[in-house]
């Protein structure tokens, strides 16, 4: 029998966690038709020689919400072997909009997730109000991966309640209807859940927490019971500083729509034996029935500071620095009178140098090193060569033609404890924020840096139970009976990945978004191929060209 696609000879890692065995998959459209031994020929046919034949990965918390609109090959999260993303976390979206909001919430999207209005407003076709037509716009583009999409609390206020009273007043209870109405009419319309947030850190452009911030319960329990009714899922992003209350109120919104509930849980080291300050909520949690998931990142999420990057020392000096171009800014460190300004401002600036104890250089080899501990931090090596850690940043700029990054940490700091944080059975990889803070943080090769360091260089999980973290597991918390595991019947979304060789590259600056703006990327080694529904959408770490990613809607 012929089929479309024929992988040959690979370490079939399934998703489910069992055991791996040498074989073969079939593919016959965007579908599986058999894994194991195949007898019949291929269309195309390629040879995995052994490497491990996984399905795609999912990532739950992207942010390709405008990039999907411009960039359909969904970089940098198509190149680390990801086949599926969520969009529209963190309760930001652009649906449901009326068409005098689009500037407000395009506004909110620069401000929150650090992707420019500019281009959002210019790139975006903006030919949609409800969730729905949103979903149909991004299906027209053709992207190269699957996309799935959450619908956001605070476009969803701001269509009910209108600009300036969403973001401070709470809602009538007409307007608590409306609100959870029109959530779960744009889940019943596609969207796979609702998601908000709660971090007052996030504000929009007049600096004001974002619409939906301080929901009270009632608000929440009337959305979460439209959610529940129309079979969409949870998710959070809470306020940090008080996690125990936080937690109480996620677990009762979970209870009252009865749903999978989805949050971000960067690694919070809690009091009185509570290893993550997430433990006790979670136990009750799942005694109550919850079916409950977390995100973490599998290594230290942070900033990229460089001469190329904005994230510089806030010290008056480098405002000078910042309003320069890179060329401008590789002379002006060179010149003494200059490079001795900023040094002498930044020794003048109380807290710049105890903060530089965050900053780790990630090297100029191909692979980055994201492992580094505290005595390799960049105060550790300034204080070891006599200097204010801002000189050594220079020096080191210098000697790199600026080529250099530091990796500014700002969760998971310490890698061992995030490693037992890994383990928990209520913990998925994730939150490297693809498609956001786009100038300022790289952290969507997660995927690659999971298989690196966690699965070969450290061995703390065998490559079954890295790829089931990845796929099934993700896969199960929005729905998707259809993908994450290699079987027959199964939709086929499937990585040839080379587990001696994979790893992120080092992050690069680069302008390819609307009008020049300019962006991160990260390109990674080790995908032999990525099939998206049956298309080879990456070959030996480069696109094809094919797109043949599809929107994945809720079916109820």
């Amino acid at each position: 029998m012929a089929h479309d696609l024929v992988i040959r000879d690979g370490l079939i890692v399934d998703g489910t966690g069992a055991a791996g065995f040498r074989g073969d998959v079939a593919i016959d459209g965007d579908t599986i038709a058999a894994v194991g031994k195949v007898d019949g020929t291929g269309t195309r046919e390629i040879n995995a020689n052994g490497n491990a034949v996984t399905p795609g990965f999912v990532d739950l918390h992207t942010h390709f919400d405008a990039q999907a609109g411009w960039d359909p090959l969904l970089t940098p999260a198509s190149w680390h072997g990801v086949t599926t993303a969520l969009i529209g976390n963190c309760g930001v979206t652009f649906a449901p909009c009326k068409p005098s909001d689009q500037t407000t919430l395009a506004g909110i999207m620069e401000t929150v997730e650090d992707i420019p209005k500019r281009a959002i407003m210019e790139g975006l076709a903006w030919d949609w109000e409800s969730y729905g037509e949103y979903l149909d716009s991004i299906e027209r583009l053709g992207p190269a991966i699957n996309l799935a999409g959450l619908v956001g609390h605070c476009a969803s206020r701001l269509y009910v309640m209108g600009e300036e009273r969403a973001i401070e007043d709470h809602p009538t209870d007409d307007e608590v209807k409306q609100i959870a109405d029109l959530v779960g009419r744009s889940i019943k319309e596609g969207a796979v859940g609702f998601s908000s947030n709660r971090l007052p850190g996030h504000v929009g452009p007049d600096g004001r927490s974002i619409p939906g911030t301080f929901a009270k319960p009632g608000e929440l329990q009337a959305i979460a019971r439209s959610v529940g009714q129309a079979k969409g899922i949870l998710q959070f992003v809470l306020n940090y500083s008080n996690l125990a209350d936080e937690m109480d109120l996620i677990t009762a919104q979970a209870k009252e729509a009865g749903t999978r509930l989805l949050f971000s849980a960067p690694f919070n080291p809690g009091a009185e034996g509570d290893f993550t300050g997430y433990d006790k909520a979670i136990t009750s949690m799942r005694a109550d029935g919850v079916d409950v998931s977390g995100l973490t990142l599998p290594r230290s999420g942070g900033f990229l500071s460089g001469l190329k990057t904005d994230i510089l020392f806030a010290a008056p000096a480098f405002e000078d620095l910042r309003k320069m171009d890179f060329d401008a800014r590789l002379k002006a460190i060179r010149d003494d009178n200059f490079r001795t300004k900023l040094i002498d401002s930044a020794r003048a600036t109380p807290g710049i140098a105890e903060r530089t104890s965050d900053y780790y250089y990630i090297g100029s080899a191909d692979r980055p090193n994201y492992t580094k501990g505290r005595e390799e931090s960049l105060a550790s090596i300034a204080k070891a060569a006599g200097e204010h850690p801002v000189e050594t940043w220079l020096r080191v700029m210098d000697e790199t033609n600026g080529e250099a990054l530091f990796h500014v940490r700002f969760f998971n700091h310490n890698l061992n404890q995030v490693s037992e944080f890994l383990k928990a059975d209520w913990i998925l990889p994730g939150i490297g924020d693809a498609g956001a803070h786009v100038s300022q943080i790289m952290d969507s090769g997660w995927p690659s840096f999971l298989l690196a360091h966690w699965h070969r260089d450290e061995g703390l999980f065998n490559v079954e139970e890295a790829v089931r973290k990845m796929t099934s597991a993700q896969a199960r918390v929005i729905g998707l009976t259809d993908r994450g595991v290699l079987a027959e019947g199964k939709r086929a979304d499937i990585n040839v990945i080379d587990l001696d060789r994979v790893a992120e590259r080092q992050p690069k600056l680069v302008h390819d978004f609307p009008n020049g703006a300019p962006r991160l990327i990260q390109k990674a080694v080790g995908y032999e191929a990525t099939v998206v529904n049956g298309a080879v959408m990456l070959e030996k770490d480069e696109h094809t060209g094919e797109r043949a990613g599809q929107i994945l809607r809720n079916r109820g």
